[in-house]
């Protein structure tokens, strides 16, 4: 059987995103500005087209006492989200922003692959 590779995703770990669809979506408030919901990303599952925000999709999953949680009962966390339902905070405005990549000069004259936000041209990766 063949061995699927991990898709390439335009998220990593430790960036900023805003959810664009879902129960979080973002809605306007009374003077039609737009509100956001925002979160780090803490862990990415490139084979599920997944990742895991901090204080997004919270579901509340029943445990069984253990020994770190001695009286088990019910407990609130985050579940993955997929992908293309969020979009990277743009550094400079703060506002969702697809992805670009382009090569900018690193150490030594050698080229470097960065990602950057379309909407204000400010580099992602440093």
């Amino acid at each position: 059987m063949e061995t699927k590779r991990p898709n390439k995703l335009h998220i990593k770990q430790g960036d900023t995103v805003i959810v664009m669809r879902g129960k979080e979506a973002p809605t306007r408030d009374k003077d039609g500005k737009m509100v956001y919901t925002k979160g780090r990303v803490l862990k990415v599952y490139p084979k599920e087209n997944r990742a895991l925000v901090e204080g997004v999709n919270m579901v509340k999953k029943h445990t069984r006492p253990s020994q770190d949680n001695p009286q088990g009962g019910i407990v609130e966390q985050e579940a993955p989200i997929h992908v293309s339902n969020l979009m990277v905070e743009d550094p400079k405005t703060k506002e969702p922003s697809r992805i670009g990549y382009k090569f900018v000069d690193g150490k030594g004259g050698q080229q470097k692959k960065v990602r950057y936000a379309k909407k204000s041209g400010e580099a992602l990766d440093k």
